[in-house]
């Protein structure tokens, strides 16, 4: 349209001023000072009243001109919704029963009763350390303590009866007990060459072979359960107040593609003065078994929800000089639509959406499309 107008410019300019080129060849050969000043007056005059003529065509233009008179945009209804804000962190699923079972006992690991992958009860033998004759040993010393035992009993029976002296009774008792206490101990130090699973799961790693040469401390077998997992997370500060037990939580493992609805389980009532957080433990439920210790994960904490919100898109919120917010909605002037800038109250933002506290209705109409190009009081027509 500015090329049309241009153009009418151009040729009433030059059919003006055409016939005058002589006279104005003449002027400027010729001309003094006066004649010269008279001689733009005279043009100026000339190329305003056409200015004039121009504006007065762009205006009858414009009136009828349906197209460039409104901006198109788009728009939805502004809408009561339910709100949930998450916190969200990173963290590595863990379990309280992995762990690696090691000797008690010095010696030859004699036998191994698991293969890795097996299922274990707890209390199920898992190993046997020879145990250096320590058996032998407690057999004689069985048979002697059934001998003092036998010999208690008797001088029980001949004191019950008052016959004997005490000293006898007392010897004997004595004895029997200490000899009982040498089977216990050493039924304690047999028990060590053994090695028996600490809980139920399942058998991950045999990490000594049948054979070697053991000493306490010395590393095993390794026994997993996949039963109570968790994660552990650390929490600024800041949200102390609206993170406790019980909070709901999902846990999503990328590698697994899968996301697991859970609760806080424990929430630490000690802040870490180093980086100003608490600790979170969150339970994570493993009824197929899939997932494993030390996978990565992310967990998002519901730390705010909202029941009844007006929400709208991010990347529609604009800011003025005063630091203010603003939006735009459609409303009806007379039989038009206009943009109308309106002031709004933010306040949480999740996944692109914000919260409207105050400022917009339900049932207002906000410009979403041509948000950023609108300007107020503006004529638009929704598509």
């Amino acid at each position: 349209m500015k090329k049309i107008f241009i153009s009418i410019l151009s040729i009433t300019l030059l059919v003006a001023c055409g016939g005058e080129d002589k006279k104005l060849d003449k002027v400027l050969e010729k001309g003094s000072l006066k004649e010269l000043k008279d001689k733009k007056a005279e043009i100026q005059t000339e190329v305003d009243a056409l200015t004039a003529k121009i504006a007065a065509i762009n205006a009858k233009i414009a009136s009828k001109d349906t197209v460039q008179k409104f901006v198109l945009v788009t728009a939805f209804k502004a809408k009561d919704t339910v709100f949930s804000h998450f916190l969200e962190l990173q963290a590595s699923v863990q379990t309280n029963q992995n762990i690696v079972v090691t000797a008690e006992y010095s010696g030859m690991l004699n036998d191994i009763y698991v293969t890795e992958g097996q299922k274990v009860s707890k209390g199920q033998k898992l190993a046997k350390i020879d145990d250096g004759g320590l058996s032998q040993q407690l057999a004689q010393l069985e048979i002697q303590t059934e001998l003092t035992k036998t010999t208690y009993e008797r001088q029980k029976r001949l004191w019950d009866q008052k016959i004997g002296s005490e000293i006898q009774f007392l010897q004997a008792k004595s004895n029997y007990q200490a000899q009982q206490k040498a089977v216990d101990q050493l039924k304690e130090q047999i028990a060590k060459t053994v090695i028996r699973a600490p809980f139920s799961g399942t058998i991950d790693d045999i990490i000594t072979d049948e054979g070697s040469i053991v000493a306490p401390g010395a590393q095993i077998i390794r026994i997993v359960n996949l039963n109570d997992m968790y994660l552990e997370a650390e929490v600024p500060e800041t949200y102390i107040g609206s993170i406790q037990k019980g909070t709901s939580a999902i846990v999503d493992i990328p590698v697994l593609n899968e996301e697991i609805e859970t609760e806080v389980a424990q929430a630490s009532d000690f802040i870490n003065p180093n980086n100003r957080s608490f600790r979170v433990k969150i339970e994570v439920p493993n009824k197929e078994k899939e997932i494993k210790p030390n996978l990565t994960a992310r967990v998002k904490i519901n730390d705010y929800s909202n029941e009844k919100v007006i929400l709208v898109p991010a990347n529609i919120l604009s800011e003025n000089a005063e630091g203010e917010q603003y939006v735009y909605i459609a409303e009806k002037d007379g039989s038009d639509l206009v943009a109308k800038r309106t002031i709004v109250e933010t306040g949480k933002m999740q996944d692109g959406q914000i919260e409207i506290l105050s400022g917009i209705n339900p049932e207002d109409s906000v410009i979403l499309e041509g948000a950023r190009s609108v300007k107020d009081g503006q004529k638009i027509s929704i598509k």
